[in-house]
């Protein structure tokens, strides 16, 4: 139950986070990648702090082994930069470009009635879809 609750508070605090920096509006979104046209810069503030609080909480997260509430805490233990990962960066960088969405801003504008959102979600899950029947092929093959 603890889990859920704090599930809840940090999916909460995300969201409003979100909404408040601009990030679930794409014209926002693209406003940033645009650095051809008129470039606005204010996410750059955005992803800068949200780097500089990943960067706290990963090496206070490195010297633990339970989170705060007791779990266990599951770190990545590969640090291999492969052609996967590479062509799934550049995937992920490409949408973004296109909807102006990135999962969790386009959850949230979803949830807010953006038709927009809904289309690229729909298109999130078919994605995920395709890339676990890969998967499920390449580990049969």
């Amino acid at each position: 139950m603890k889990y859920s609750l704090a599930s809840l508070f940090a999916g909460l605090v995300f969201g409003i986070g979100l909404i408040a920096s601009g990030m679930a509006n794409p014209e926002k979104v693209l406003g940033f990648l645009d650095l051809a046209g008129s470039w606005d810069p204010s996410l750059a503030f955005v992803m800068g702090g949200a780097i500089l609080v990943g960067v706290f909480a990963f090496a206070i997260a490195r010297k633990r082994t339970l989170s705060f509430l007791g779990f266990d805490i599951k770190m990545p233990a590969s640090t291999h930069i492969d052609k996967r990962l590479i062509l799934g960066g550049l995937m992920f960088g490409v949408g973004w470009g296109i909807a102006g969405f990135c999962p969790g801003p386009g959850l949230v504008a979803l949830g807010a009635g953006e038709i927009k959102a809904a289309v690229f979600v729909a298109a999130m899950i078919a994605g995920m879809a395709i890339f676990e029947v890969i998967e499920r092929n390449r580990a049969n093959a």
